[in-house]
């Protein structure tokens, strides 16, 4: 039977009047697929991205975003059995997630233990997971290490910065000017990116040990550069420089070819390169989660939420996401009250 249901809608590629809030119908879920009432939608890069047709391997427009979930099941497929209705689930969903309702293969579905701030357990879906697989395994982040983080104030520059520390790492890294208070009371030593003055500053103190650099391009370089000689390891990810700066879009391969090759380049140099990317199919994926669910619970880690938007305002969501003065942290979008 077929529900009425509102949801965001990318009708074409391009402008935020692209995307609009309609009405549509949902079928019930098929054998394998549980239906999800969606409370939480995480918003990010790839929302923007995909509006503007710039998600590698993305569908055609028209799509629904929304690359997170955190819902209530509201129906099971007639071969469904790991949850029951009324249980809390988090998703990697890729899309459709910007909508009151959705089906979801159940082997996607991740029970939300109870107690934790659903707000927090959705920015940890893919923001901290994506982090957490640079800091604990691509870069195997250890005391004592220098570690730079661009974009601190992002939702995964917040969450690497945060995991390093408490790997023991010193953290130094690129924000806004207004973020840089804060970041110092946490013990962390910010820069501002357009002025350079952090390629000087870690030359000085003899190269980062890791730098974790989501710009891509030509900042790729310059973290390269500014590498420690002997052992420094540069994780690439996202290649967002163009979306941040609204302009015309880039072609994040060739970067990355350039990225990896630079491991063969001389076999004198110990610098190391990787590019970093994240699937719900990863064997790592869900456990890498519980363990954030873990250190959520156990207030281990400080999940901060910049801004959410309810569904209504799904343009301003889109218009507010490179803009300064947010803050810091994961973005959301607000589908249904929190119950």
């Amino acid at each position: 039977m077929a529900t009425t249901i509102r949801k965001a809608q990318v009708s074409a590629f391009g402008g935020v009047s692209n995307v609009n809030i309609i009405s549509a119908y949902i079928d019930d879920p098929t054998d394998d697929h549980v239906q999800v009432a969606v409370l939480y939608s995480g918003f990010s890069g790839s929302d923007i991205n995909m509006r503007l047709g710039r998600y590698p391997m993305q569908k055609a427009a028209p799509l629904t975003p929304g690359y997170t979930l955190v819902g209530k099941v509201s129906k099971n497929g007639a071969h469904c059995c790991k949850f029951n209705v009324g249980d809390v689930v988090a998703c990697l969903s890729v899309y459709d997630a910007e909508a009151e309702l959705t089906n979801m293969p159940e082997k996607y579905l991740i029970p939300v233990p109870s107690g934790l701030d659903l707000q927090k357990a959705c920015a940890l879906i893919v923001d901290w997971t994506t982090a957490y697989g640079m800091v604990m395994r691509s870069a195997e982040v250890h005391q004592g290490q220098r570690v730079f983080v661009h974009g601190m104030s992002g939702a995964v520059g917040y969450a690497l910065a945060t995991l390093c520390q408490l790997q023991g790492a010193k953290v130094y890294g690129t924000a806004s000017e207004r973020n840089h208070e804060a970041f110092r009371s946490l013990g962390w030593t910010p820069y501002v990116y357009t002025e350079k003055q952090w390629m000087a500053a870690v030359k000085k103190m003899g190269g980062a040990d890791v730098i974790f650099d989501p710009l891509g391009f030509e900042s790729w370089d310059e973290s390269y550069s500014v590498l420690s000689g002997s052992h420094g390891r540069l994780i690439g990810y996202g290649g967002n420089l163009a979306t941040l700066n609204d302009q015309p879009s880039r072609g994040v391969l060739f970067p990355t070819i350039k990225l990896l090759s630079r491991n063969f380049m001389c076999p004198l140099v110990h610098k190391t390169t990787r590019f970093f990317y994240i699937t719900r199919d990863d064997k790592t994926f869900v456990p890498d989660l519980q363990a954030l669910f873990k250190l959520l619970a156990a207030g281990h880690i400080d999940v901060r939420i910049k801004a959410v938007f309810d569904l209504d305002n799904i343009q301003e969501a889109h218009r507010s996401w490179a803009k300064p003065g947010l803050g810091i942290g994961s973005m959301l979008i607000k589908v249904h009250a929190d119950q």
